[in-house]
């Protein structure tokens, strides 16, 4: 018996690195889920795009979050709290996707809520698996919760 096709998945990328975010697209590409990636490149702009503000009045509610640390504006720990301490946004899963291996950050990130710390390997490669699975994981494995 076949498995259900599985629907799409809105999964916003907050990236200011150009480099990891070509690389993020093609793991999502070559995963060929149809996950639609939407990136920002700050965490001003991530908290625009959470509460449709100003260019991003029209933004879907997204389904997962991969979020990096080391943003200008406002930095990832700073969204993630934002975002956990939101009744609105707090069910969505953030995955903290940083090149960050530092013990603080970690608890850090945890204690503010993380779902998921991923420390970015730096070979292209096992970037890309790495991006593979965690897309695998939300998407076939977890059930996330949709609509709201």
């Amino acid at each position: 018996m076949n498995a259900p096709p599985l629907s799409p998945v809105e999964v916003l990328l907050v990236e200011d690195d150009a480099g990891d975010e070509l690389m993020t697209r093609e793991a999502f590409e070559d995963n060929r889920i149809g996950n639609t990636l939407h990136v920002v490149r700050d965490g001003l702009e991530a908290l625009d795009f959470l509460y449709r503000r100003g260019e991003h009045t029209e933004a879907v509610r997204p389904d997962l979050i991969l979020l990096d640390l080391n943003l200008p504006k406002y930095d990832g720990r700073q969204v993630l709290e934002k975002i956990k301490s939101d009744p609105d946004l707090r069910h969505i899963p953030v995955v903290v996707l940083t090149t960050s291996s530092a013990e603080e950050d970690i608890l850090r990130s945890y204690r503010l809520h993380a779902n998921a710390y991923v420390t970015k390997p730096v070979d292209l490669d096992q970037f890309v698996r790495a991006i593979q699975q965690i897309d695998d994981f939300f998407v076939t494995v977890v059930k996330l919760p949709r609509g709201t």
